[in-house]
């Protein structure tokens, strides 16, 4: 009998709990694309949410803040340059205010977003793609090297983009048979793994087009299957068994002849997307089409993928969008978040580790890959590799200004790429590679790109430092302004608050009657009769007037009343009595010197005086 059936596996990840947001922060009326490619129709970044809808005569996908919730008006501008529905759309992980996108127009095209989101409709791309032959269904940008975007169509084709440039450095024609199901680069760069028609699981070198490891058949169901790189080179698939039960395998890239683990979940025909973290090592996986996502963590210890939680909802989904780590919450120990399409709405759902401190929780945020490129584009087709430079998230993060914002060409001309060589004008300063290696023309390009390139850092090294250090220094003088205007606030309000209770303290008779007064407790008694009910009695509580007879209310022994005054009051040639501490007028005549006749502790009455 063994004693370890019974002990839980130590993990800080093990309650991670997923919950949804409240209705008033969802995006309502998003009208999510019905195109039938099997990708998340959804790219999040910190900035901006992009989600493909429906758009007549064409495509379109609409950019939102990511602040954005409510409905969306059915005027919000979008992104509608291409000519056939859009496929899917990647934002470039070193520039928050640049997306790609993938259309069956068989173009590729790289627009550029204003900071605060889109103002009006916009039809021209800053850069335009053309390589392939068919619909173009996949984009994935590198991980480390700037302006790097591989691409892959339906005519079976993989080609590698310079978008600084817009030149077509490598493609790969004949690495696959059939129809490519996906495409993932690993952590440096280095090489791709995709999954194809032909059930293969493919390890590529794009820059020499060769194929480093195949596995036949990683799953034997004709269902798309899915593969992304893991931090480790491990490589992680989601595919189909041959009864179409829906299974998850790890692949150890140096002996791929067997997995290391696979797992069968259910029959659900919806196409699993997997989506990693690579700080946590946690897998999401997301059914399109299902009502839950499921989270694993990857380990080394045998079962190596660990089956951590679900989240089931009512509604199934359309898609989803996975925040970069950049954008999560780190003060509520958010480690995920997910934006769920419905068929008209954005629900963003958060990941969420529980803890009681308040501190910033560093097991929880290691470090993570930032905006700042480790290579220049140029570099990386040099053959150099680098892993990403990584941030900190302590105290939330902030963007630094980026150094590479202008080194997208504007609209270059290109050309229509044939299976055999392609030429390009010299005006065009562009250079199409049909095969997976430069041709003598690219490596020329090659050769005279780096010297304006290094002089465009030199410029972003010296020329525009003093005026980004002026920015600094104005911001700084701005925010020491506002933070003195505050103080002098505080100031004032501090001294009429001293002096308020100065006055309380000193025994302010004024403030300590009226307290009194406020306290006291207000009875009803009954009032004389006075003048025959010709002159009415008002009451100080309530303000009614009485004729005489009735109920009178007011204050027994109030502070104010120690001595009664009293005035004779002449009328028609009738004589009264009026009090002005209890508002009582009698009919007949009583002197000065006479007790009042109410008792509220009154010793005698005032001067008479004339009735006016």
């Amino acid at each position: 009998m063994s004693f370890r059936r019974g002990v839980v596996r130590q993990s800080k990840f093990r309650h991670v709990f997923a919950q949804a947001w409240k209705a008033e922060h969802c995006i309502d009326d998003v009208r999510v694309s019905r195109v039938t490619w099997d990708s998340p129709l959804c790219a999040v970044n910190p900035k901006f949410i992009a989600v493909i809808i429906e758009a007549g005569g064409g495509g379109a996908f609409l950019v939102v803040p990511i602040s954005k919730s409510g409905r969306i008006d059915q005027f919000c501008p979008t992104v509608c340059g291409h000519a056939a529905p859009v496929l899917d759309i990647q934002w470039c992980p070193h520039d928050d205010n640049v997306i790609a996108s993938a259309s069956e127009d068989c173009t590729v095209k790289v627009w550029q977003i204003p900071d605060g989101g889109l103002t009006s409709p916009v039809t021209d791309a800053t850069v335009t793609l053309e390589g392939h032959s068919k619909r173009v269904g996949l984009l994935a940008w590198h991980p480390t090297a700037f302006n790097i975007l591989l691409t892959a169509g339906c005519d079976n084709v993989i080609c590698v983009w310079n978008v600084g440039t817009g030149e077509l450095v490598y493609q790969l024609d004949d690495a696959h048979p059939d129809l490519i199901y996906s495409v993932s680069w690993n952590k440096d760069g280095s090489a791709i793994c995709t999954v194809c028609k032909d059930k293969a699981l493919r390890v590529i070198d794009p820059r020499r087009g060769a194929v480093l490891k195949v596995r036949e058949k990683v799953h034997d169901g004709t269902r798309p299957m899915r593969a992304v790189f893991l931090s480790d080179g491990k490589i992680l698939t989601t595919g189909f068994s041959r009864m179409s039960e829906r299974q998850l395998a790890l692949w150890d890239t140096k002996d791929l002849s067997e997995p290391m683990v696979i797992q069968e979940m259910d029959t659900s025909n919806g196409v699993l997307l997997p989506f990693y973290d690579p700080d946590t090592n946690m897998v999401y996986l997301c059914g399109k089409g299902d009502c839950t996502i499921r989270y694993f963590e990857v380990t080394d210890e045998s079962p190596y993928v660990h089956f951590l939680s679900l989240y089931s909802s009512k509604e199934p989904q359309r898609g989803a969008g996975f925040l970069s780590k950049r954008g999560v919450d780190v003060n509520k120990c958010e480690i995920a978040r997910f934006y769920k399409l419905h068929e008209r709405k954005v629900e963003p759902i958060s990941m969420t580790v529980p803890r009681k401190s308040d501190l910033f929780q560093g097991d929880l945020y290691p470090d993570t890959a930032g905006l700042e490129p480790a290579l220049l584009a140029d570099e990386w087709i040099a053959g150099q590799d680098a892993p990403p430079l990584l941030v900190s998230l302590s105290g939330g993060y902030t963007a630094p200004p980026s150094k590479h914002r202008d080194t997208l060409r504007s609209k270059p001309k290109l050309v229509s790429q044939d299976s055999g060589t392609g030429a390009v004008p010299p005006s065009a300063g562009n250079v199409a590679a049909p095969t997976s290696t430069p041709t003598s023309a690219t490596k020329e390009t090659e050769e005279e790109t780096p010297q304006p390139r290094a002089a465009t850092r030199e410029m972003d090294g010296n020329g525009e430092r003093p005026k980004r250090e002026d920015d600094v220094l104005s911001e700084l003088l701005a925010e020491m302004k506002a933070l003195r205007a505050v103080v002098l606030a505080q100031n004032q309000r501090i001294e009429l608050l001293e002096r308020q209770l100065a006055r309380i303290e000193d025994g302010d008779e004024t403030s300590k009657r009226a307290e009194r007064s406020a306290k006291l407790p207000v009875i009803p008694v009954n009032a004389v009769e006075f003048n025959k009910g010709r002159l009415p009695v008002t009451s100080p509580v309530n303000g009614q007037q009485n004729y005489g007879g009735g109920p009178c209310c007011h204050p027994i022994n109030p502070p104010s009343c120690a001595l009664c005054t009293v005035q004779e009051a002449e009328q028609g040639g009738r004589r009264g009595i009026y009090s002005p501490t209890h508002r009582l007028q009698r009919r007949r005549s009583q002197g000065p010197g006479e007790k009042c006749s109410v008792s509220c502790g009154g010793t005698s009455w005032g001067p008479a005086v004339a009735w006016k």
